[in-house]
């Protein structure tokens, strides 16, 4: 504890990475911790090395306690990590894929049926914001092979993927409204809700619609069908 002392103080020899490292497990530091220590040392602590995929379980509690309004959570590559079951009916099943095919961004560019659940006039900004927010998880995560993996195999599957990424567009997620067509309900014309968690550079994104409008009629319809395949067989 002295040593970390006169760190503070400015005082005594500039300690190595792993030297940071041995005093802020023997001290117990939090992560803000940490990374206050290595600024004092002047020397900036390492990136992350991938999106974190594990989520609070007071954020799934909540998305449970929500069961009129589409909620969930994404990593900073819109990997799917947790959802409630209003977004399943909304947006489809996600526990019927494969873990590595719940990113919204490879089902907009790669399923026909994902994208038909974007308004057409929406399509082509939702494409745009959501490459540029992918390339800015590229550049916070460079060592994260999922995460080159996934940019690689977008760029093998989707002549409009490379388009956009060869623009070198950077954008964050941010709330938006948009309007998605649901195959039982018909569009909705919704607010989309993103909030953030920086320790884990996670969203979790909440879908709404202004009481009193037929968006907020289709929701309560939604709950009421939940993710059943109403359609007409013959």
């Amino acid at each position: 504890m002295e040593y970390y002392i006169r760190l503070e103080q400015g005082r005594g020899p500039r300690p190595s990475r792993q030297m940071i490292g041995a005093i802020s497990r023997a001290l117990r530091l939090s992560d803000d911790e940490r990374a206050h220590l290595h600024h004092l040392v002047g020397e900036p602590p390492l990136p992350p090395s991938g999106p974190a995929r594990d989520v609070r379980p007071g954020v799934l509690h909540l998305l449970d306690r929500l069961d009129d309004t589409p909620a969930m959570v994404c990593s900073a590559a819109r990997d799917v990590l947790a959802w409630n079951a209003m977004a399943a009916a909304l947006l489809g099943d996600f526990s019927a894929l494969p873990p590595g095919e719940r990113n919204l961004i490879w089902r907009f560019f790669t399923d026909p049926d994902t994208r038909a659940r974007h308004d057409p006039a929406g399509q082509a900004g939702f494409a745009r914001r959501a490459v540029a927010d992918l390339r800015s998880a590229a550049a916070r995560y460079p060592a994260d092979s999922a995460l080159r993996a996934l940019v690689e195999r977008l760029l093998a599957h989707s002549a409009e993927f490379r388009a956009l990424w060869a623009r070198q567009d950077v954008e964050v997620r941010r709330s938006t409204r948009k309007r998605l067509l649901h195959p039982v309900v018909g569009p909705l014309d919704l607010d989309c809700e993103a909030l953030h968690d920086p320790h884990r550079d996670q969203w979790t994104i909440f879908y709404t619609a202004a009481p009193g409008t037929p968006s907020h009629a289709a929701l309560r319809l939604l709950k009421v069908v939940g993710s059943q395949d109403l359609a007409v067989r013959e």
